[in-house]
């Protein structure tokens, strides 16, 4: 029984293993082991596939084939053999022709094609960039997430702590009101008034270890952590976040933001495709080359019959219908160009908002701190009137909750400061850099 319990104890010691955790750490961990990630180092390197496969285009075809083929009954009538000196044909047996043997090679090399070959590799090689670029965006937007739920981990832990400490001072409370009631020195309603605080605290630290444990869970499942594994957060992150770090400008964020360079990469891309449509109004010219080899049994034997050509093909078809695709083409083209002038506004607000927000947080962290001491000077003069009979229990429970608040305002103002820096270098572009 013993042996049992050591093992259970072991095991859940191992579930519930701690992990020191730096953000640098976990962002590193976002970026390189998600699923999220991952697809995007897919979709890069199947866009590199694509450039490949369209520069084949560029290479001569060429193809080989043969047949072997068994015939019945077959009639041969050769006008190749000698006529009489009157003209008609000398009487011959007819061969017995049950087999045809045939072998060709054929190559193709392209001269000309409206361009569309060339287009077509420029408008690949384009959305490879783009594919790069987003791929790029994909994993800043990874690292904004892991920071997030980092953040708000850090959060829930802090408030399980604070509030902890506050329902030990809460059940202290309770057995010093229990011990004045049965003495007579406080009516029984200002007993039930702290217990019912009491209860109401515990309820709300429950509520904090729930939070603890999803945002947990969640920051795990996103880093492919094993599970169980708790994180604990660095601290130092949010004390360096209190220094000013400077501010940015939008020049700054559009000339660094992924997602609007792939995007103009795509639009080059629907540029480019713009003109392979109108290479469909051109003739396509290739040269032409071959070698063939035939034997009808007893009848026909031909070898080394090489010819070499240029040929010419031209659908008539596209002078009227072509016109539709280069529309569509051009159309899609100022669908992405639209697209990217309306991200570029909305990346100067989010700049905009995220420099508001950072300035905010830091006004905001100054008020809180002002806020914990006057709480807590608070608290102190309603304790001594409370034990002095000049004040009730109503004001020392009120003034208990907002010294219990203002510490929580304190830790989450901390947090807030690091959460808006990093917002700011995100809409900035800057994030994983």
């Amino acid at each position: 029984l013993l042996g049992m319990l050591l093992m259970l104890g072991f095991a859940e010691g191992r579930a519930q293993e701690k992990k020191q955790l730096t953000l640098s750490e976990a962002i590193s961990l976002a970026t390189t082991q998600s699923n999220q990630a991952t697809l995007a180092d897919t979709k890069i390197a199947t866009s590199q596939f694509e450039v490949q496969t369209v520069k084949n285009n560029r290479y001569p075809s060429l193809k080989l084939s043969g047949q072997f083929q068994r015939l019945t009954g077959a009639e041969i009538n050769s006008k190749l053999g000698n006529s009489t000196p009157d003209g008609s044909e000398p009487a011959t047996a007819s061969p017995k022709v049950d087999q045809l043997i045939l072998g060709q090679a054929s190559l193709a090399l392209p001269v000309f094609s409206g361009f569309k070959i060339k287009n077509n590799i420029k408008a690949s090689e384009n959305r490879h960039r783009a594919a790069v670029f987003n791929a790029k965006s994909t994993k800043e937007q990874l690292a904004m997430n892991t920071i997030v739920l980092y953040v708000n981990l850090y959060k829930a832990q802090q408030s399980v702590v604070l509030i902890q400490d506050n329902l030990k001072a809460s059940q202290q409370r309770v057995k010093d009101f229990t011990a004045m009631e049965e003495n007579g020195l406080i009516a029984r309603n200002d007993l039930l008034k702290s217990q019912l605080q009491s209860s109401n605290i515990q309820l709300t630290l429950e509520e904090a270890k729930k939070n603890v444990s999803t945002i947990n869970y969640q920051l795990v499942n996103l880093l492919k952590l094993n599970e169980g594994t708790q994180i604990v957060p660095e601290e130092g992150v949010f004390q360096n976040s209190l220094a000013e770090r400077g501010s940015f400008n939008e020049n700054d964020a559009l000339a660094s933001r992924s997602d609007l360079e792939s995007l103009k990469w795509m639009q080059q891309a629907s540029e480019t495709n713009v003109k392979v449509a109108e290479g469909n109004y051109y003739p396509s010219v290739n040269l032409l080359g071959g070698y063939a080899a035939l034997n009808l049994k007893n009848a026909l034997e031909v070898n080394n019959a090489m010819n070499f050509g240029v040929g010419v093909s031209y659908d008539l078809s596209s002078i009227f219908k072509n016109g539709k695709d280069v529309k569509l083409a051009r159309s899609i083209a100022s669908e992405t160009k639209q697209s990217a002038d309306i991200l570029t506004d909305q990346i100067k607000i989010e700049v905009q908002e995220a420099q508001e927000n950072y300035t905010l947080s830091q006004k905001q962290y100054k008020v809180y701190q002002e806020a914990v001491t006057q709480a807590g000077e608070n608290y102190r003069i309603v304790k001594d009137k409370y034990d002095n009979g000049l004040s009730d229990t109503n004001d020392l429970l009120e003034a208990d909750v907002q010294d219990l608040q203002a510490k929580l305002n304190e830790a989450f103002s901390k947090a807030d400061i690091a959460q808006s820096y990093y917002e700011l270098l995100h809409a900035s572009g800057k994030l994983t850099d």
